[in-house]
């Protein structure tokens, strides 16, 4: 499992192509619903595609953090699965960052401003 606490707040989540990803998304949105005080880093850099079904997962994990105020951020998405983002307008719904440790940093600045 590719699962990490970072901090106390923040949980980060290396994603890999299915059938991994489907496996780490559904301890992921375990985990957020056990710990409601939990922001969440998804890198993406070890995804090369995305399917309906892993899209479901990512909005699911979402709405769930939305509902309880904290913050989900996606980093490291390969050029194809950007397109992707583009195409079907999640990069409007999604927060992003280049890479895991501005991704980080992002998160934290956000948790230190509560």
């Amino acid at each position: 499992m590719s699962i990490e606490s970072w901090s106390d707040q923040i949980l980060v989540v290396e994603l890999q192509n299915d059938p991994a990803f489907t496996d780490d998304m559904t301890a992921t949105i375990d985990q957020v619903a056990e710990r409601k005080d939990v922001s969440v880093v998804l890198n993406l850099s070890g995804i090369g595609y995305l399917n309906s079904s892993n899209i479901a997962k990512l909005l699911k994990l979402r709405k769930s953090l939305i509902s309880n105020s904290q913050r989900l951020i996606l980093c490291g998405i390969d050029t194809n699965v950007w397109g992707l983002f583009l195409v079907t307008g999640l990069e409007k719904v999604f927060e992003f960052a280049d890479d895991l440790p501005t991704a980080l940093a992002t998160v934290q600045i956000g948790a230190d401003s509560r």
